[in-house]
């Protein structure tokens, strides 16, 4: 499927960039069901680089609307990165100061790219993982209530309306009917749930997949293990047709897997969707069934690469 050549558009803001990402067929690593077509969303062509720039857009530009959100207040949150350089990038467009909580072990390229936009990085246990960034930025603001903006991402309802609204649309404007399944990874929970909650409104039948780590303990990041975590109240189970649960090991695997063979470079979180959207595939395979499953690249791969050991002594 492909589509005619549009004329490029002009655009007010970096904010306007924000959407209308693409579809990528994957060919190679869904070759063992050739009568199933694979769909890859690309959210990291998004121009903070992820999927979260969505959600970040829609909680920001609701803020400012009701007055929550201006230059005098400062905007906080606990992140593991992606939302972060979204929100850091908002600060910059929009004009109000950024301070991030984020565990001190997320990847260097998150945490620079969102100093590189003028945010405040404040680091919390890396043991705890995201909830205790959540529990520290949840007593900064109690601390002082008047100088933070606290969006929230984990319970604010803007979240899953940014996909319900946009991810969800865009999907059903691109392949309509053909979509049989949809599939993508729990963290906040607000790209499945509100893309599910859109997609059920279809008037054929969308059959919605969530994908949680298999570990308490894993390597997946940006992923939670709902039943080991503090579960974000815009969580809704309700909406998921299924649940998949995949190792690190198999996530890993098949982001290398869609470098090498698809030519997409993408994260650890996207190769556990592919993972499973490729077994949802095989599966429909081996019962002699047509579909069209989509899924979602959160990110790209080059968020997660480590600093060189050279470069940590080399001065300019």
């Amino acid at each position: 499927m492909t589509r005619p050549f549009t004329k490029s558009r002009c655009l007010g803001s970096v904010v306007d960039t924000i959407g209308n990402t693409p579809l990528v067929r994957l060919n190679r690593v869904a070759k063992e069901a050739p009568g199933v077509a694979v769909w890859l969303k690309l959210e990291y062509a998004n121009p903070g680089g992820s999927v979260k720039d969505r959600p970040a857009r829609r909680m920001v530009l609701d803020a400012v609307a009701t007055g929550r959100l201006d230059e005098r207040r400062i905007l906080t949150d606990a992140t593991s990165g992606n939302t972060g350089v979204a929100y850091s990038l908002l600060g910059a467009a929009l004009g109000f100061r950024v301070c991030l909580v984020m565990p001190s072990n997320v990847t260097r390229a998150r945490r620079e790219i969102a100093q590189a936009f003028g945010a405040e990085i404040v680091f919390s246990d890396p043991m705890e993982g995201t909830d205790g960034a959540i529990a520290q930025v949840r007593n900064r603001v109690k601390s002082n209530p008047d100088l933070y903006f606290y969006p929230d991402q984990y319970a604010n309802p803007s979240n899953p309306l940014a996909h319900y609204a946009g991810t969800a649309a865009e999907i059903l404007d691109a392949v309509g009917d053909e979509i049989t399944h949809f599939v993508a990874g729990l963290g906040t929970s607000g790209t499945f749930v509100g893309s599910a909650r859109r997609l059920h409104e279809h008037h054929r039948r969308v059959y919605c997949v969530a994908v949680q780590p298999a570990e308490p303990l894993h390597g997946l990041e940006g992923l939670k293990n709902m039943e080991s975590s503090l579960v974000p109240p815009i969580f809704d189970p309700g909406v998921a047709d299924e649940t998949i649960f995949v190792t690190t090991e198999d996530g890993w695997h098949m982001a290398d897997r869609v470098a090498a063979e698809e030519g997409l470079h993408v994260g650890h979180s996207t190769g556990a969707n592919v993972h499973a959207a490729v077994a949802i595939a095989r599966r429909l395979h081996q019962r002699g069934e047509s579909g069209c499953v989509v899924t979602i690249a959160c990110d790209r791969g080059d968020r997660y690469f480590a600093q060189p050991s050279w470069e940590k002594h080399y001065v300019w």
